[in-house]
């Protein structure tokens, strides 16, 4: 098959290509950054475009053009200030993609939603892919999800030949991306300090409920859709389901009650104070946000997640406090290279970052 993937120089595009590359498929990788000639990056063709730049358009519709599937990854979370910024990347250059894949008459589309598309929803009973996607109002990524779910319904309507899945994972963690994620949501923390200095006591709410998967399993859930030509909503998600006394645990300590409020108070106050990047309303998206089944995705796909969420996150963690990361990719570049490589002239191999 010929697959492109936009966005697959990410946390999550590195470990579909990881998934895809050994498997005999052609594979587009799309990117404002072409990555190394390195593994897994050195088995994809690769074409930098800027899906928010006027020329994505006409650069997509020929690339796509002959295509069997598109695999569409690419999401910004930074800056988090510039929401205008973001939505020109998350749902304008989605409805970029989705223009092109109808031009192109591509017969399959996946994109990947998230559970932060759904609106708030209880932890018991675990909710289908059937619950409304109205969002977290507060989290400007509920909001661009949200909008990028109604662009996929009216895709959906506008072009029933193609097959169209949309993916709604779990936080989605490996050792490649703890860099990455450190640099998105905790700041100029120095990562030696990650998962070194700790509290015997961890104030949290009781109402933080996380779902968590690895980035591997997320990529074998998603090759088996673009593979089996599935389509329709999808859950992916590890188990267990991790709440406040067993994340407290795997921080190092023992959870003491801490008001939702507090909290947010806090996050709110540090995010004015440009203390720290991550905006208050990801606190309401982690306390609002359902349980999700992963039934369907484990009958109609066949899909068992094989990694435990919990050692996912402390895989994260291990990764945060070791400053790792993947030297090709300069969106997942360790935390000690990442100048070298943000700033190297040419890659191995020709490929100019």
């Amino acid at each position: 098959m010929r697959i492109v993937i936009t966005g697959a120089t990410g946390n999550l595009g590195t470990a579909i290509l990881r998934r895809l590359v050994d498997e005999g498929h052609e594979l587009i990788g799309v990117s404002r950054r072409a990555p190394r000639d390195e593994h897994p990056y050195a088995g994809a063709e690769w074409h930098e475009i800027d899906l928010a730049a006027d020329a994505a358009d006409g650069l997509l519709v020929p690339l796509l053009t002959g295509a069997d599937a598109v695999i569409h990854l690419a999401w910004k979370l930074q800056p988090q200030r510039d929401e205008a910024e973001l939505h020109r990347t998350n749902v304008d250059g989605a409805e970029v993609v989705l223009r092109a894949a109808g031009a192109a008459r591509v017969p399959q589309v996946v994109v990947i939603s998230s559970v932060g598309a759904y609106s708030a929803g209880p932890v018991e009973p675990a909710v289908d892919e059937e619950w409304p996607t109205s969002g977290i109002p507060t989290s400007s990524y509920s909001r661009h999800k949200v909008e990028v779910e109604r662009l996929l319904d009216r895709f959906e309507a506008e072009h029933p030949h193609i097959r169209v899945a949309r993916v709604r994972p779990a936080l989605v963690f490996q050792r490649a991306a703890a860099s990455e994620i450190t640099r998105l949501f905790v700041g100029a923390v120095p990562p030696t300090l990650i998962g070194r200095v700790r509290s015997p006591l961890v104030p949290l709410p009781a109402q933080l409920n996380l779902q968590v998967i690895h980035a591997d399993d997320l990529a074998d859930g998603v090759a088996r859709i673009v593979e089996q030509r599935a389509t329709g909503a999808f859950n992916l998600a590890g188990e267990p389901g991790i709440r406040p006394a067993g994340l407290a645990r795997l921080l190092g300590g023992r959870r003491v009650p801490l008001p939702l409020s507090v909290l947010r108070a806090l996050a709110a106050l540090t995010w004015r104070l440009r203390l720290q990047p991550t905006a208050p309303g990801w606190i309401d998206l982690a306390a609002q946000v359902p349980r999700m089944s992963t039934a369907r995705a484990r009958t109609e796909l066949g899909w068992t997640p094989r990694v435990d969420a919990r050692d996912a996150l402390r895989e994260l963690l291990d990764g945060m406090r070791d400053g790792a990361g993947e030297r090709a990719s300069a969106s997942l570049a360790p935390h000690r290279s990442e100048q070298d490589a943000l700033t190297s002239e040419t890659a191995p191999g020709g490929t100019e970052l």
